[in-house]
């Protein structure tokens, strides 16, 4: 077997590998469309491969070498169609049945013409550029790319221009043999088969490191969140709340945390049944989201206690937050309970110092809370630098 014949089999054995790895990759993946379409293109692949290598060992004629190029050229379409529900966007179905079907017929109608034909190789390998870079544009169209996912654009564009200088590699390594069963002994055939072994690992590398990732993030994201109210939990507040620190701190901007925390939700629950305290708790957790804006980070910290980190905003702004957050809510009615019946927050809030971490922080904006809670609760109270004052006309309970 000659070594480009070599590479031609370890391209079968790969794709299927990597085939199987998105089928397994689709079994873990709450969004399995993608990798599913992932392996069945990459299934295509293998099948294309297959059918080179017994073009190339049987010399098949011009109909198998169209049924060849369309294999191949559909596993593209099929990769496209990973990538779109990947990234969301429609599958141009139109588009690429365009390009298909035109690309077969122009497959079809080079058989005649000679091997070393320059125009020949190109109408051949054209097809393969534009639905490779169909691929391109579908990432390309997408407003959530990091730059992973700009690595791989970058890697599938690499690989469409690749085809395009497969006409001119031809002519410099010296052409593709007088005959089908001679490819396999040319030059062209190994710095072919190398190429699209080097393109095609690479950019499913890519595919499978992506889909991981997200995996990985949306499992990171369910464990940073309270199934009962809707918000982070403490774990992902604290997380989320340092980056936040940190970057403001950068910027030079003011931060303020709020911590609020249920009014006798002991009493709630012996009075009215667990299931009321928990219409209560998610009652809350809804309001407090509405209440916020974007980049404000809130959280249920555990039982009745809540959290808001408010970038942007200094004491006064967050103290007039949660004063119009303790009025509102007070004469919000909870499903569950008698219609009379309401239930109240106590609210502590405490603006970043400098070189303040956010242990500091949270700890001043407890003790702000406990002093809420000792004037009488549903109230308002502020930290200031080391002590804690109270906020005047804000009591009200």
């Amino acid at each position: 077997m000659s070594g480009a014949g070599f590479i031609l089999a370890i391209n079968f054995v790969v794709a299927g590998l990597f085939a199987a790895s998105f089928l397994a990759v689709a079994l873990y993946d709450t969004h399995p469309a993608a990798p599913r379409w992932f392996a069945f293109g990459y299934m295509l692949g293998a099948l294309y491969f297959g059918i080179e290598f017994a073009i190339f060992m049987l010399a098949g004629g011009s109909i198998v070498a169209v049924l060849s190029f369309s294999v191949a050229l559909a596993s593209f379409a099929l990769f496209n169609v990973g990538l779109a529900h990947k990234y969301r966007i429609a599958v141009p179905w139109r588009l690429m049945a365009v390009v298909f079907l035109l690309s077969v017929v122009a497959c079809a109608a080079i058989q005649g013409m000679p091997r070393g034909s320059i125009l020949r190789m190109f109408v051949y390998q054209a097809p393969y550029f534009v639905m490779q870079a169909i691929g391109v544009w579908i990432i390309h169209r997408s407003s959530a790319r990091a730059w992973l996912d700009r690595v791989l654009e970058v890697a599938l564009a690499a690989s469409a221009l690749h085809f395009l200088a497969k006409p001119l590699l031809m002519q410099l390594a010296g052409g593709t043999g007088a005959s089908v069963g001679d490819y396999l002994k040319t030059d062209y055939a190994m710095i072919s088969q190398s190429l699209g072994a080097i393109f095609g690992i690479g950019v499913a590398l890519l595919a499978l490191i992506i889909l991981v990732r997200d995996i990985l993030a949306e499992v990171t994201a369910k464990s940073e969140m309270d199934t009962l109210s809707g918000l982070l939990n403490r774990r992902g507040f604290e997380r989320l709340a340092a980056l936040s620190l940190e970057h403001a701190s950068r910027q030079g901007m003011p931060v303020a945390l709020v911590i609020a925390d249920l009014d006798h939700f002991k009493v709630v629950n012996d009075t009215y049944g667990h299931a009321s305290g928990d219409r209560a708790i998610q009652a809350f957790a809804s309001f407090l989201q509405s209440a916020t804006g974007t980049g404000h980070i809130a959280a249920r910290l555990g039982g009745e206690e809540f959290a808001i980190v408010l970038p942007g905003a200094n004491l006064v702004a967050a103290r007039l937050l949660a004063e119009g957050a303790r009025s509102a809510f007070s004469a919000l009615p909870i499903g569950g309970l008698p219609a009379a019946a309401r239930v109240t927050a106590s609210f502590g809030v405490a603006e970043l110092l400098p070189s303040e971490g956010l242990s500091s922080l949270m700890a001043r904006a407890d003790e702000a809370l406990y002093a809420a809670k000792k004037a009488g609760r549903d109230c308002v109270r502020v930290a200031r630098l080391a002590t804690i004052e109270p906020t005047r006309g804000l009591q009200t309970g």
